[in-house]
């Protein structure tokens, strides 16, 4: 699966899987920025992303999570 910054729900189950034990709630974005450009499958330019895409993706992490 190829994964893009608008790709916001998708990137939230592979992060949720990927880091079972972190709570999303305490990331910060630089954290988490590194850590959906190190996800298998994603494909987008790295200067596409900025803090309302990171926020979208942290939040859906939450979602995920509970």
């Amino acid at each position: 699966m190829e994964l893009k910054w608008i790709d916001v729900q998708e990137i939230a189950i592979e992060l949720c899987d990927a880091r079972p034990d972190v709570d999303p709630t305490q990331l910060r974005f630089t954290e988490l920025r590194q850590w959906v450009l190190e996800l298998d499958g994603f494909s987008d330019d790295p200067d596409h992303c900025n803090e309302k895409i990171l926020e979208a993706i942290q939040q859906a992490w939450i979602d995920e999570a509970e």
